[in-house]
């Protein structure tokens, strides 16, 4: 038996942070993940982490992506990107957490569905009809 496969049959007790998440389909790329965490948007147990911290089954993280914020618990470790349903059972959100992002992304729905684009540009007129009504804010 190679080191290798011993190395895939036997859980790792830790794994690093953007690894962790890069595993676990939050973010695309190691490297957005290590973004995330450098800006802030990544905390372990309250406190904000380094890119190579370790993660440990039952540490709680709050990820925050975009207009949507999870509070999740680490259920599994792993160091490799699988498919969806197995990225799923890394971790456990909060049901709190999961109403909350589901609500809060309703309203963002609903915000938005009263807004019609325009079919086509705008033509000479109204641009300066824009124009003319975008410097009302200066008065």
């Amino acid at each position: 038996m190679t080191s290798s496969e011993s190395r895939n049959e036997a859980a790792p007790a830790a794994v690093r942070l953007d690894l962790w998440l890069w595993a676990a389909r939050f973010f695309k790329t190691r490297s957005l993940a290590k973004q995330a965490i450098e800006t802030g948007k990544i905390e372990v147990g309250g406190q904000r982490a380094k890119p190579s911290r370790s993660v440990r089954i039952g540490d709680a993280l709050r990820i925050v992506r975009g207009e949507e914020i999870f509070e999740i618990g680490v259920a599994g470790l792993s160091d490799t990107r699988g498919p969806a349903a197995g990225a799923r059972l890394l971790y456990t959100e909060s049901e709190a957490s999961r109403q909350a992002r589901e609500a809060r992304l309703a309203d963002l729905r609903a915000a938005r569905a009263g807004y019609q684009p325009p079919q086509q540009r705008p033509d000479k007129r109204a641009r300066r009809l824009i124009r003319l009504l975008g410097d009302i804010d200066a008065l």
